[in-house]
């Protein structure tokens, strides 16, 4: 059991650094979604997508252990939370104190992720908004009506209305 428990710690260690990881990345989001780097944006996507892929992997090695965990326990593991756990490492209060802090260290950061995120789903939200603007400005552009100018061969100058005066006085 002892070792199970300093595995799982293991795991935790590596879960937060993981999201820590993400977090930063996310940090690094917000400017570059500001700016309109496209091609930054993906860089910084792509290397998301691998810790992603990354943190699933330790998530599904945290919860076979967990399940293991519950079976040498005799506990069903979906009902073995944290804090249970630690009141069955009363005796190594070393182990129990390093997996509650664990435990604050991983609920900060993904909270952190989590209101980072949020701030950037909204900034990615307002850039759709205007490249929908500025779809519907071009389209509207081509749709506009012809204006009744005409140059000095008396031919339709086929100039579209787009809302400003180009009257020429000087013709």
């Amino acid at each position: 059991m002892a070792s199970l428990m300093e595995e799982l710690l293991g795991i935790l260690q590596t879960e937060a650094e993981k999201y820590e990881e993400l977090l930063e990345l996310s940090k690094r989001k917000t400017p570059i979604l500001v700016s309109g780097k496209i091609e930054e944006l993906q860089k910084i996507t792509d290397e998301e997508q691998i810790l992603v892929d990354n943190i699933n992997s330790v998530d599904k090695k945290r919860t076979e252990l967990v399940n293991d965990i519950g079976n040498v326990l005799n506990e069903n593991p979906k009902e073995l939370t944290v804090q249970k756990l630690a009141d069955l490492m009363m005796e190594q209060p070393q182990q129990q104190k390093q997996l509650l802090e664990l435990h604050d260290k991983l609920k900060r950061v993904l909270g952190s992720v989590q209101t980072i995120n949020e701030q950037n789903k909204a900034l990615v939200d307002q850039m759709l908004e205007m490249v929908a603007f500025d779809m519907n400005l071009l389209k509207s552009m081509k749709q506009a009506p012809e204006t009744a100018n005409y140059n000095k061969m008396a031919a339709n100058t086929g100039e579209l209305f787009i809302g400003a005066s180009k009257f020429d006085a000087k013709q």
